[in-house]
């Protein structure tokens, strides 16, 4: 009895590890996407609302969904609650979330290397720094759906056969 109660347990334990694994795959194209529809109505706030960018990120953090929303709400309030440069609040927003998403280091580079420019440029030219942060945002999502495309399936069904492969060796 006890041995069926333990290999009940491995196969729960290795196949939910395997879904949450596929979970994982699957979170990454979906919090890109997010992400560049936030770069994408932050460029309209500054363009055409000429609205500061403290409320620009405010007004983002309402209407996304988390952990993308705890970036723009994370940078509002470090915009609002100190006095560091826009540079230094992004940064900060980024490694305060980036442990909750699903996102990967060369995401996370991306979004670095954009907060280097924000607040920096007139609006023609932040502009252009918003086109070419959600051009290589593209590209990553792509790379992202592929991934998954390939992998998530191989990561459910390894799950539960090792499962099994456990069971087995252990009887």
């Amino acid at each position: 009895m006890m041995k069926v109660i333990g290999a009940v347990f491995i196969m729960v334990a290795t196949t939910w590890t395997g879904f949450e694994a596929a979970r994982h795959l699957a979170e990454r194209p979906k919090q890109l996407r997010q992400l560049k529809s936030a770069l994408q109505s932050l460029e309209a706030e500054i363009m055409f609302g000429h609205t500061p960018l403290h409320e620009a990120s405010r007004r983002l953090s309402t209407q996304l969904s988390k952990p993308i929303s705890l970036l723009f709400d994370a940078f509002s309030k470090k915009l609002l609650n100190s006095d560091t440069t826009v540079k230094e609040a992004w940064a900060e927003s980024l490694k305060e979330i980036w442990k909750i998403t699903a996102l990967k280091q060369s995401e996370r580079e991306i979004m670095k290397q954009f907060g280097e420019t924000l607040g920096r440029h007139d609006r023609i030219s932040q502009q252009k720094q918003i086109m070419l942060t959600l051009s290589h945002l593209e590209r990553e999502e792509a790379d992202a759906r592929d991934r998954q495309a390939k992998y998530e399936k191989m990561v459910k069904s390894l799950g539960l056969l090792s499962g099994l492969l456990l069971i087995i060796l252990l009887m």
